[in-house]
């Protein structure tokens, strides 16, 4: 494949999952699928779960490394002592191939370029499952393992989810599925129920910050509480948040709301202006995203009656204000509902994304005064 050429399984200005060196913060769901290798459990189908940019592409290409490049055993008297570890080296053979695309032993499934309409698709079809399955009637060049990864499976359509499933009760030989999810719930029962479970939970600050560096992005010490606080532990997040100056973003967001319920209108309008013209989409979206967690975040705390760490200098102290109890937190979790979902909305229909993001400010800014006068 071009690398001029989009990746569905990639985010843009990252390397790719299969070029990610290491896997960090999923030690747990690493250890798991080593004990299952060892013990003989070794599974035909893996679902790997768990929100989005938090490593379960890269823990399906260390595993699809492990599997294609360890020696099965023959049974033999010389049996080489169990892994300890799923790294296997950059300069192995299997590594540079799978790095290259180039592996004859792996399948990979994932939205391919349309070459043809100039774009990416939506889903991935029944057709290509099917190629999948044809792939694996054919008897592998060495008789052994062939591993397969779908990114994501979540992105099948009802005629692909059945075709894997009929894939899933007939496994070939030999043959190990590595299923990426993101939202597992919406997936087939019968799929989930004939795959063994890797749910990978979000990543603490600190190897966010790690997996950052990794990707190539920075994030300064003092930084990475609340930029792990904004990506919900998602590096692919925090990825798009240093990229964007999110944080910045988020800070000026909790020094206009500083001002309700008598909010400073100028202040505010002067933010939502840097959402217009085309230069501005990506703004726009960023703002609704951080608008979208600012709301939950005080319906989370009024409800919990306990404050999250702070996401930006004075976020604490304004969030015990505004949403002190569970009265309040249920005036910001039904505002939650609808705001976000209506500016995308309405985005799509081409108004004027300032005009959409002052709506929402507004909102806010007149839930804040009924809250306080009651």
């Amino acid at each position: 494949m071009s690398e001029d050429l989009p990746e569905a399984d990639r985010i843009e200005g990252a390397p790719h999952p299969r070029l990610t060196p290491h896997l960090i913060g999923q030690e747990a769901a690493e250890a798991a699928f080593l004990s299952a290798y060892n013990g003989g459990r070794l599974h035909h189908g893996w679902l790997i779960t768990g929100p989005r940019g938090v490593g379960k592409a890269t823990l399906a290409w260390k595993i699809a490394r492990f599997l294609l490049a360890t020696p099965e055993s023959d049974g033999g008297m010389f049996v080489p002592p169990p892994p300890e570890t799923l790294d296997i080296p950059e300069s192995h053979p299997v590594a540079r191939r799978l790095a290259a695309l180039s592996e004859p032993r792996l399948f990979l499934l994932r939205r391919a370029w349309d070459e043809k309409k100039a774009r990416m698709p939506d889903v991935i079809s029944v057709e290509e499952v099917r190629a999948m399955k044809n792939f694996f009637s054919l008897s592998a060049a060495d008789g052994g393992r062939r591993v397969a990864i779908v990114d994501a499976v979540d992105e099948m359509n009802p005629n692909a989810a059945n075709a894997l499933l009929k894939l899933l009760e007939e496994p070939p030989s030999n043959v190990t599925l590595l299923l990426i999810s993101h939202q597992p719930a919406r997936l087939l029962p019968t799929i989930r129920s004939r795959c063994r479970t890797l749910r990978l939970p979000p990543l603490q600050p600190a190897a966010l910050s790690d997996a950052l560096t990794q990707a190539g992005g920075e994030v300064a010490p003092e930084d990475r509480t609340a930029l792990a606080e904004l990506a919900g532990g998602s590096v692919g997040e925090a990825f798009r948040m240093t990229n964007l100056d999110g944080l910045a973003l988020y800070t000026s967001l909790i020094r206009l709301f500083a001002t309700l319920p008598r909010l400073d209108r100028a202040r505010a309008l002067a933010l939502c202006d840097q959402a217009s013209g085309k230069a501005g989409a990506v703004q726009f979206d960023l703002t609704v995203s951080l608008l979208d967690l600012f709301l939950a975040r005080l319906a989370r705390a009024g409800t919990l009656r306990s404050l999250p760490p702070e996401a930006a200098a004075g976020e604490a102290e304004l969030i015990a204000r505004l949403s002190p109890d569970p009265y309040a937190a249920r005036a910001w979790a039904d505002l939650a509902q609808s705001l976000g979902l209506r500016a995308r909305r309405g985005k799509a229909v081409n108004l004027d994304p300032s005009a959409l993001l002052m709506d929402m400010v507004l909102k806010i800014d007149e839930t804040a005064g009924q809250l306080a006068s009651r």
